[in-house]
């Protein structure tokens, strides 16, 4: 169990850590605008995901925290 709640602590604090460098997720999605018979017409659409340095935070301040529980046991 403790094991795990290190484990879990890791990949929080890493989690936080890439949160709080890139406050944002870039991707692009491909999607059909019009299809006649054989002729396809696709466009390439980039979409952002924001995130909060809230959830940065919050996510790195659980992690050490589950880490700090971890070494008490």
């Amino acid at each position: 169990m403790q094991a795990f709640i290190v484990a879990l602590g890791i990949v929080l604090v890493v989690l936080g850590v890439t949160a709080l460098a890139w406050q944002e997720i870039t991707y692009t999605t491909h999607e059909k605008l019009l299809e006649i018979g054989p002729v396809t017409a696709t466009a390439e659409r980039e979409k952002t995901i924001e995130l909060s340095p809230a959830l940065g935070t919050a996510s790195l301040l659980g992690g050490l925290g589950l880490l700090l529980l971890a070494v008490k046991r």
